[in-house]
């Protein structure tokens, strides 16, 4: 986002799921000044026009674990609807899939593009049909997806091994500014691969490109031969 002189800050942005991906990525789009107005579960979801109320999240879903319906006892203001899929039709400038796979089709990613929607990041394993991929990059939308921009949880395990072999105890922010740094490097790599190959926006190709190329890079320096 940064990258292309977009930001979080001052932006609507619709968050699917409402586990800890979609919990902790809706705090931290609170921390960079943006507004979520919409979260789901495998039932529904529900949108608040002026702001999802995370902590009242995190009471029903991590304390009583309960459903999203119960949101709008919470805060009557706020609508839930049935069914999952109508959560894309929420006009948002940021859209983040962070439930399950294959949640928007090419329809859906239609209606965000038509609704305004500058970016995607995907916070689920491939959330994006083929077709729906294929909707954001003609339409150069800032498409993150998921085996690059989903690489936080598997960047914090690999922290949490090197503070064990080392016996070291980061803190909460050192471990979050690390993790910074993995994710701005990982960006870095696809784009300038991306770029490399004649498509410099897409970040698919650049991801795929830039993990083939770590993957070969490896195996040559281990004494493979071809």
């Amino acid at each position: 986002m940064k990258a292309k002189g977009k930001s979080f800050s001052g932006s609507t942005v619709v968050i699917s799921g409402s586990g800890n991906v979609a919990i902790y990525a809706t705090q931290k789009v609170h921390q960079m000044g943006g507004k979520v107005v919409a979260l789901s579960d495998s039932n529904g979801y529900i949108y608040d026009k002026s702001g999802i109320k995370l902590e009242t999240v995190q009471l029903i879903k991590e304390v009583q674990r309960g459903r999203i319906s119960e949101y709008v006892q919470h805060h009557p203001e706020a609508e839930y609807h049935e069914g999952c899929s109508g959560i894309w039709s929420i006009p948002c400038d940021i859209a983040l899939p962070s439930a399950t796979q294959n949640e928007i089709d090419g329809a859906s990613a239609k209606m965000l593009v038509q609704n305004g929607c500058i970016a995607v990041g995907e916070g689920a394993n491939m959330p994006s049909t083929p077709d729906a991929v294929e909707v954001f990059l003609k339409n150069r939308t800032i498409y993150g997806p998921a085996k690059a921009a989903n690489a936080g949880g598997v960047a914090t395990s690999g922290l949490e091994m090197s503070q064990n072999s080392m016996r070291l105890s980061w803190t909460f922010e050192e471990v979050d500014a690390k993790l910074k740094d993995i994710m701005v490097s990982i960006y870095r790599n696809a784009s300038a691969a991306a770029a490399e190959y004649g498509d410099p926006d897409n970040l698919v190709l650049g991801a795929n490109v830039a993990g083939f190329m770590k993957v070969a890079n490896a195996m040559l320096a281990q004494g493979v031969t071809y």
